[in-house]
């Protein structure tokens, strides 16, 4: 196939790659989008059915389009994010050539070439935006010969896609949470392991939690280093949205437990830290009241004071005599769905700045390969970076360095 050149190659048509092309364009810097399936396809296909934003429609979007049919206070279903990234890229014009796979990236000359499913297309640049999810990790320490129905986060999409019996989740943050909840309200008999984590309230004195980090400066804190991974967050839009309660999921009929460990002879064994775990989402939960009630003391803000948002019930039996190890077939357990999060996969690039945790070495996104940029990863500059409107200023940050190397 003959060999196309464009100037600037973004990889990837989901949030990250559609606000590069936002960017790039209205400083008239020519590209082109490449994406292999549709555009925003995860929230699509790699999503379960019921999955809403964590955080309201006035945030978690780009600043100059709002959502059709999600009102600002309220949770827009993942189907309408991905809708809402497809019309975005539309009223911008972003070149998003879909359906083109890049299986190769290499360095040649001053520029690159990537090899696609569609041909070669060179590039004086290139913006990696595949964004945070790409190689589920699932842990190996349920075998697979076992004969339990095992998937990641990623592949469920609703209760009844599983075989009859009790499920076993493992993972505290959003996901596993919001999956152990749907489950449990379906009729299954659920176990939840839980391990350390952030459990934010999802509102406090009339305010969501995401404004609250924002007044309080916590969607800006630095990563202590490119790569780091993102904070396990235990936050749910869910049902109009709730502050994640571990001790309320156990008043539900779900059984708690500590971090997953050992597995032999069906039985799996968990670490005897589940009461520590809630304890510091406890703290962490706290501290973020204090720090909010001195924010608001400060400022001087008519904020409605809520004491009640600091009664903790009791912990239940589940946490205060735990289990340490489950026999999973005499417990009649019949799926494990593992929200183990994802691990980093560019094994495509052909270049050596990764470390050995697959994670590239970059500052801000700007790699230490000249013209070679990464976007929407976790902690890319700072705390918000792998959310949308997190992302759209890391973009804008990058087609800024594009723009003053192409006039250099």
């Amino acid at each position: 196939m003959p060999l196309e050149t464009v100037e600037t190659l973004i990889i990837g048509g989901g949030q990250a790659g559609i606000a590069m092309s936002r960017h790039l364009g209205a400083l008239g810097l020519p590209h082109l989008v490449v994406e292999r399936h549709r555009i925003a396809e995860r929230w699509r296909s790699e999503r379960w059915d019921s999955l809403v934003a964590n955080g309201p429609a006035w945030h978690d979007r780009f600043p100059d389009q709002d959502y059709a049919r999600t009102p600002p206070e309220g949770f827009p279903p993942a189907a309408e994010i991905a809708d809402y990234l497809v019309s975005y890229a539309e009223r911008v014009k972003a070149p998003v050539r879909t359906g083109v796979e890049v299986r190769e990236l290499r360095a040649e000359g001053k520029g690159f070439v990537a090899e696609t499913t569609q041909g070669p297309v060179r590039a004086n640049n290139v913006v990696t935006a595949t964004g945070p999810f790409q190689r589920p990790l699932i842990p190996t320490l349920v075998p697979q010969a076992a004969g339990f129905a095992q998937l990641h986060s990623a592949q469920y999409h609703n209760p009844a896609q599983l075989p009859e019996g009790a499920v076993l989740v493992v993972g505290a943050g959003s996901s596993g949470v919001q999956i152990a909840e749907e489950l449990r309200q379906a009729g299954r008999e659920v176990y939840l392991s839980v391990g350390p984590h952030d459990r934010p309230p999802r509102r406090y004195r009339g305010k969501d939690f995401v404004w609250w980090l924002g007044v309080l400066g916590l969607w800006d804190a630095k990563a202590a280093q490119p790569g780091m991974a993102h904070v396990t967050i235990a936050v749910s839009g869910a049902n109009g949205g709730h502050t994640v309660d571990f001790r309320r999921l156990a008043a539900s009929g779900i059984t708690l437990l500590g971090r997953a460990g050992v597995y032999e002879e069906e039985v799996l064994h968990f670490a005897p830290d589940l009461a520590r775990n809630i304890a510091l989402g406890d703290a962490n939960y706290l501290g973020m009241l204090d720090a909010a009630d001195a924010y608001a003391a400060r400022e001087g803000l008519d904020l409605p004071e809520e004491p009640e948002a600091r009664r903790l019930a009791p912990d239940p039996d589940c946490v205060t005599s735990p289990l340490l190890k489950l026999d999973l077939k005499q417990a009649g357990v019949g799926a494990i769905i593992w929200a183990t999060g994802y691990a980093p996969d560019f094994g495509w690039m052909r270049f050596g700045i990764f470390d050995q945790l697959g994670n590239p070495r970059h500052q801000r996104g700007v790699s230490e390969v000249p013209g070679l940029y990464f976007l929407g990863l976790p902690w890319l500059s700072r705390r918000a970076s792998a959310f949308i409107w997190g992302v759209w200023h890391d973009a804008g940050y990058l087609a800024g360095h594009i723009a003053a190397r192409r006039r250099a």
